[in-house]
């Protein structure tokens, strides 16, 4: 299995020229971004979750093989902070049930001052289905203090922690919880912001490297859209991995339209 590399989002108009060529309309991106990616992480599940025909609608309009993320509705995350989970999650699974066999990882990604409730976090994930791999991301400093309880419950159901980037630089620890693993990178130091250095890269390819197996399945996809820098990054980040000997999944090569590889 493949490390599956790719972004939080594809519907980013200053993409054009970057992933998409200028006369491609934007009702057929996703198909030009498919072409290019093998997974993507569906942001907008977060903000408003969409229906299940529009789930299904991405499952057609997408290869055998590609794998979409789901972040979970802030409706959970954000205004009910995981209390009572069982609705907004059945919903979420009832929705996202469109998206058959593409239906990739869920993200749960918890408040900045969502302060440690391991408790809470249990009986969420409780709530989804075995055959439906989760990853948590944490950003309180307090869930860290946790650890022992924290990893017992994530280990429990099979839950990947996932690990954060911010600033270049990991802003989680780097646990291993589960067989598989997930990773998000927000923002790199690099110019023209927010990209990322070779370096960073090269560095977080190597953690990966360390941390996993060739035939552990790992998610890693980049955050920092602004000015196609998700893309770039994205695609020198899977040569980075593919040099430290991993399989990885596939990747743009240079910018839409032609010229200079990346």
């Amino acid at each position: 299995m493949p490390v599956r590399v790719g972004t939080s989002g594809w519907q980013y108009r200053d993409w054009r020229g970057v992933l998409y060529p200028p006369a491609v309309p934007q009702r057929e991106w996703l198909e030009e971004y498919a072409r290019s990616f093998a997974t993507v992480e569906n942001n907008n599940a977060f903000y408003r979750l969409p229906t299940a025909e529009t789930f299904a609608s991405w499952r057609v309009r997408t290869p055998e093989g590609f794998v979409m993320a789901v972040k979970a509705s802030r409706y959970l995350t954000h205004l009910k902070r995981l209390r009572d989970p069982e609705e907004p999650v059945a919903r979420l699974m009832d929705r996202a049930a469109g998206l058959g066999d593409r239906l990739g990882p869920v993200l749960i990604q918890l408040p900045p001052r969502f302060r440690e409730d391991v408790d809470a976090l249990d009986a969420c994930l409780r709530c989804f289905p075995d055959s439906v791999r989760v990853a948590v991301e944490l950003r309180h400093p307090s869930w860290w203090e946790a650890e022992r309880p924290l990893r017992t419950v994530l280990e429990r159901y099979g839950s990947a922690l996932c690990w954060a980037d911010r600033g270049s630089r990991p802003v989680t620890p780097l646990w291993r919880t589960a067989p598989w693993g997930y990773v998000r990178f927000h923002a790199g130091l690099a110019r023209p912001a927010p990209r990322y250095g070779r370096q960073a890269l090269a560095s977080w390819a190597g953690r990966l490297a360390d941390a996993w197996p060739d035939e552990a399945e790992v998610y890693a996809y980049f955050n920092n859209d602004t000015g196609g820098a998700a893309v770039v990054d994205a695609s020198r980040f899977a040569r980075a991995v593919a040099a430290r000997g991993r399989t990885v999944s596939r990747t743009p090569e240079g910018p839409a339209g032609g010229g200079p590889a990346w």
